[in-house]
């Protein structure tokens, strides 16, 4: 049986997946403490935002546009980043990323204004902007020399740093001010990036022919068709972030206005749709290995797109926060597939046209999902998560070829 499993091998073109170097292992370690760091340090400054909007005196709507500072900061970096990623290599912008995510933290208690607040936020959003591009690049470069399909792993690492940065903010709020909760945040991701940045700085990227290859084009002129399907990976990314911003911002009145739930009960909406998406990229490796990457993505979609259906639809608080957490599970590796098979196709360039799908995704979800509902209801609104899950599973199904070994 050996003999005739190696013939088969050698027939078929199957490879097994080497194990992994000391070096490499050594790389996704740094790598996956990154992608915590910035969900703990994301989640640490959201948690203290009721806070700083009492220290400035901001009203609801000057909060609002102040707050448009993340996102303004963001999008703007994100393609500046993958040039940085190219000309100095993804590990140091990583790095640097990461030094000013950690200083900008501390940042905004210092603020006694919208408008202040808003231009500190604008660093802020800069910072996480950048690392964002920068880590997934990373993690995209470390995907393809491992031949394996970690990239969910680090996905779920940045969820579980959320959950981290939540749960702290929420023990330090009633004991430590906003301005020393964020300065030991700060010195927390100071102490992160010291260790982990030595080993990113210490192992230059590891090089993999498909990686020569997307260097190469993006470095030249990609072909209009390299471009089209870069963007369609963005869309696919988008259509997954829509749904995560709406169901944070929306899910939770859905639950209390229109079915009635406990302020507490209606809490727990996204906390489900957010420990289903963790579990989903905790296991997103595993299910990757044995479906391939466009029966995980059509899965994906598809089940995002049942479960919104039922979440929005529902008649009982139960059966929503089933819906709810479906979705977390369909959603779940949708956009690290998607920004990971950007990658492979045009390097950071890719990564971080992904990116900024995604973001902008996330940021249009919650207004889109407000307008609808004046227009007809909250729970039709919310079916426009079903509806772009849907998008994102045929999406993906139509490009199944561009990207090799996808199946």
């Amino acid at each position: 049986m050996p003999t005739l499993n190696k013939i088969r091998t050698a027939l078929l073109g199957e490879q097994r997946p080497a194990p992994a170097a000391p070096a490499l292992r050594r790389l996704r370690s740094a790598i996956t403490l990154f992608f915590a760091l910035d969900g703990f340090l994301f989640a640490g400054w959201v948690v203290r935002i009721p806070a700083i909007k009492e220290q400035t005196g901001a009203s609801a709507g000057a909060l609002g546009m102040a707050l448009l500072g993340v996102s303004a900061g963001a999008v703007a970096t994100m393609v500046l980043t993958g040039r940085l990623c190219r000309r100095f290599g993804s590990h140091p912008v990583t790095v640097a990323a990461a030094v000013l995510m950690s200083a900008g933290i501390a940042l905004p208690p210092l603020t006694h204004s919208a408008l202040t607040l808003g231009l500190v936020l604008l660093v802020f959003g800069a910072a996480y902007g950048g690392i964002n591009v920068a880590m997934n690049s990373a993690a995209v470069d470390l995907v393809a020399a491992l031949r394996r399909p970690v990239m969910p792993a680090f996905h779920a690492a940045f969820s579980l740093g959320g959950m981290l940065g939540a749960g702290l903010g929420g023990l330090v709020a009633g004991h430590l001010s906003p301005t020393r909760h964020l300065l030991l945040l700060t010195l927390i991701g100071l102490a992160v990036t010291a260790v982990a940045g030595r080993i990113l700085l210490a192992h230059p990227a590891p090089r993999t022919e498909r990686a020569e290859a997307a260097a190469a084009a993006a470095d030249g002129s990609p072909s209009g068709r390299g471009r089209r399907t870069v963007a369609l990976f963005g869309v696919i990314a988008l259509c997954t972030a829509y749904g995560e911003g709406a169901l944070a911002d929306w899910g939770a009145l859905h639950l209390q206005q229109d079915l009635g739930a406990r302020a507490g009960v209606a809490a727990a909406g996204y906390s489900a749709f957010a420990l289903a998406m963790t579990l989903g990229r905790l296991s997103g490796t595993v299910l990757l290995e044995r479906l391939g990457q466009t029966a995980t993505l059509v899965a994906g979609g598809a089940a995002a797109a049942a479960g919104m259906l039922l979440g929005a639809l529902a008649p009982t608080v139960w059966a929503a926060l089933v819906g709810f957490a479906v979705t977390g599970l369909g959603l779940a590796n949708i956009f690290p597939v998607a920004v990971g098979r950007a990658g492979e196709l045009a390097g950071p360039a890719g990564v971080a046209a992904a990116s900024t799908f995604g973001y902008g995704g996330m940021l249009l979800g919650p207004p889109v999902i407000g307008l609808v509902a004046d227009g007809s209801s909250l729970p039709a609104a919310l079916t426009t998560v079903a509806a772009l899950s849907a998008v994102a599973a045929a999406i993906a199904y139509a490009t199944r070829r561009t990207v090799g070994g996808a199946r």
